[in-house]
């Protein structure tokens, strides 16, 4: 009698995916308010995994891979809330008055599901064929998994972790509350007259931040430090010598609008130098896909680990949502002044959202697998490409336009860069779900199928919390905004950078003194990487000059804590359980957070009032100032000895 063939273990079903799309409502969320409001976002595979384990046990028949797949799709859409560092633009400019549902979808999922069928062929170069990537994340998420199937005390393990998760997002989500009753301060400051010039020293009481410098640590700590150093304590004081004022005011004015610039030249020169490290990797990983193709279709046995989505259908997919990327840009150019030159543009835009999204995901691809997605900054690789689009836009028009004509070349420019980051940021955490597969044994062509879920679940979420957020706070230097205006960093200056080469009046020489700097600090680098085992990674550093010190502080000091905490943790019985629970920590800190701003800012649409919680007015800052900056303390201390007592 025929023995019936064994049941292959579970791994895309619909109960992974569901539960996946849940968690997706929270993480995305939270890192669209944590991007908006300090510039940042944070990985989600590592919490979706534990969270995923925690709930999926009490089901029959749940495996790794299955618990696997949850993570692909929470993660995939957690990601895409990056979209957010452009797409603001287009209120800022005036171009929208909120976020239109349709478009500002559309925008995010073409990009999207764009960047997964351009993750496949990357796969084999920069997950198999590039064995000296570390994917931290990656690795982290497929050790949590396996810890998790692997024992009785695996499942306690994610319990445990869970617990830590919501114990440390209650916590912060109180001092948030807190904060906005105006009985502690969200941030402290100090300016002062350095020289000729200004400059000051400025700190958030955020615990989004700790958590945040927690997660990128001590070497990508140090080199924001190092730029925050550059930007603020040695350009500002020269670039705003002799200017008249209060030190704050000139100190913050100048930042805005010219430090910034320094940053962005130093993020595009790390981001070229990127790209020119993996052109061989990419173009070997695009031959090796295509010959896997072609031993399949001779009838090869292809192993499990080896079975991507077929790269014929990764053609006609790609080929064919250039059709509804189409249509999407005809619809913003044939009402407007730029329609007699419809066709060209749209020609245009499509190649240059074939060849630049490729490119980019390329480079997102392999930042990530160096330094995480978590710490990969890809909003240099949107002020790339939006100086590229604009360019190419200047090439076609000239300067010399009406004031209507450009804001629509502005805009024009700002959409085609939204879809082109969406291809940025799913690239930039696809491989590093893909490695986690890799690690765990996955079915990489269900993974990538479960990658278009979390585009779609995360295209979905991302509109409407847009709308609260503008509706409620507004953005920094726009018409209207609440004193509570979202800096929205990345988007402003991605704006600036469209409005400068569009309008003529970009300071490209600051850009190329910053430029030249991150030609320095990549000298820098390459010499610490042959003589020692220290880094100062350029696209970090960048960040730092670039970034609000109010955020960038607090996160390395975030940085030192972890690090700190990570030393300790290698005196445990079990160091690498203590070093994962503190990340769950961290994403706990992050996530309750940035919830409640989003909850807050439900809050403050419903009310019509500015400051809908405050019990105390301006006259109690200083207490409020003194007794928050105790409390902040008191609390971070708190949850890291509560961590560390979970761990034991």
């Amino acid at each position: 009698m025929a023995t019936a063939p064994a049941r292959a273990p579970l791994e895309l079903t619909l109960r992974g995916v569901l539960l996946g799309g849940a968690i997706t409502l929270l993480f995305t969320a939270a890192n669209v308010y944590l991007g908006l409001k300090i510039g940042l976002t944070f990985a989600t595979s590592i919490p979706a995994a534990v969270i995923s384990m925690a709930i999926l046990r009490f089901f029959p028949g749940s495996t790794i891979l299955e618990n696997n797949i949850v993570q692909t799709v929470a993660s995939a859409a957690g990601t895409l809330a990056a979209i957010i560092f452009v797409l603001p633009g287009l209120v800022m400019i005036g171009w929208w008055n909120g976020f239109p549902y349709v478009e500002t979808a559309a925008i995010t999922m073409f990009g999207g599901i764009l960047g997964v069928m351009f993750s496949v062929p990357l796969r084999r170069a920069l997950v198999v064929d590039s064995p000296e990537l570390p994917y931290p994340e990656g690795r982290a998420a497929a050790e949590v998994l396996q810890v998790g199937a692997g024992s009785r005390e695996g499942a306690e393990e994610s319990a445990r972790g869970l617990k830590v998760i919501v114990v440390n997002a209650v916590a912060a989500a109180g001092f948030a509350l807190v904060t906005r009753m105006k009985l502690a301060a969200e941030e402290g400051a100090m300016f002062f007259k350095a020289g000729a010039g200004s400059t000051g020293i400025i700190g958030g009481l955020q615990f989004a931040l700790i958590g945040a410098g927690h997660l990128i640590g001590l070497t990508v700590g140090i080199a924001i430090l190092v730029g925050i150093a550059i930007g603020w304590w040695i350009a500002l004081p020269i670039l705003s010598a002799g200017m008249p004022g209060a030190a704050d005011a000139v100190a913050n004015t100048v930042f805005r609008s010219e430090v910034r610039f320094l940053g962005a030249g130093t993020i595009g020169m790390a981001a070229i130098w990127t790209l020119l490290k993996i052109i061989g990797p990419v173009i070997g990983g695009i031959r090796s896909s295509l010959a896997a193709s072609a031993a399949a279709r001779s009838g090869a046995e292809v192993p499990i680990g080896e079975r991507d989505l077929p790269i014929t259908i990764v053609a006609v997919v790609t080929l064919g949502m250039l059709l509804p990327i189409g249509w999407l840009l005809w619809s913003v150019l044939s009402a407007g002044p730029l329609s007699a030159s419809a066709g060209l543009l749209v020609a245009g835009s499509l190649a240059f959202v074939l060849v630049v999204g490729l490119v980019i995901a390329s480079v997102c691809g392999y930042m990530a697998g160096l330094i995480g997605a978590s710490n990969s900054p890809v909003s240099g690789i949107g002020i790339l490409s939006v100086v590229a689009a604009s360019l190419m836009l200047v090439g076609l028009y000239g300067r010399d336009l009406d004031p209507g004509t450009t804001q629509a070349l502005i805009a024009y420019a700002l959409i085609v860069t939204g879809i082109v980051f969406g291809v940025a940021t799913i690239s930039n955490d696809n491989l590093q779900d893909l490695k986690t597969g890799q690690l765990v044994g996955a079915t990489p062509w269900k993974q990538q199928v479960a990658l278009i879920f979390g585009v779609i679940f995360g295209s979905l979420v991302i509109p409407p919390v847009l709308s609260v957020l503008n509706a409620s706070f507004g953005f920094a230097g726009v018409a209207g905004a609440s004193a509570d205006a979202l800096p929205a960093p990345q988007a402003a200056l991605i704006s600036s950078l469209a409005k400068g080469v569009l309008g003529g009046d970009l300071r490209w020489d600051l850009i190329g003194i910053g430029a030249a700097i991150g030609a320095g600090v990549i000298l820098v680098d390459e010499v610490l990487a042959r003589t020692s085992k220290l880094r100062l990674p350029p696209l970090a550093v960048g960040l730092g000059i670039y970034l609000p010190m109010g955020v960038t502080l607090t996160v390395v000091i975030g940085a030192v804590i972890g690090w700190f905490y990570d030393r300790a943790a290698e005196r445990a019985r079990d160091p690498e359980f203590v070093k994962r629970m503190g990340v769950l920590m961290a994403t706990g800190m992050i996530v309750g957070d940035s919830l409640f701003g989003v909850l807050y800012a439900g809050i403050v649409y419903e009310t019509g009032s500015e400051v809908p919680l405050a019990l105390v007015g301006p006259g109690f800052a200083g207490v409020a100032l003194a007794g928050g900056t105790a409390l902040f303390l008191a609390l971070t201390a708190g949850l890291y000895l509560y961590t560390r007592r979970q761990a034991r």
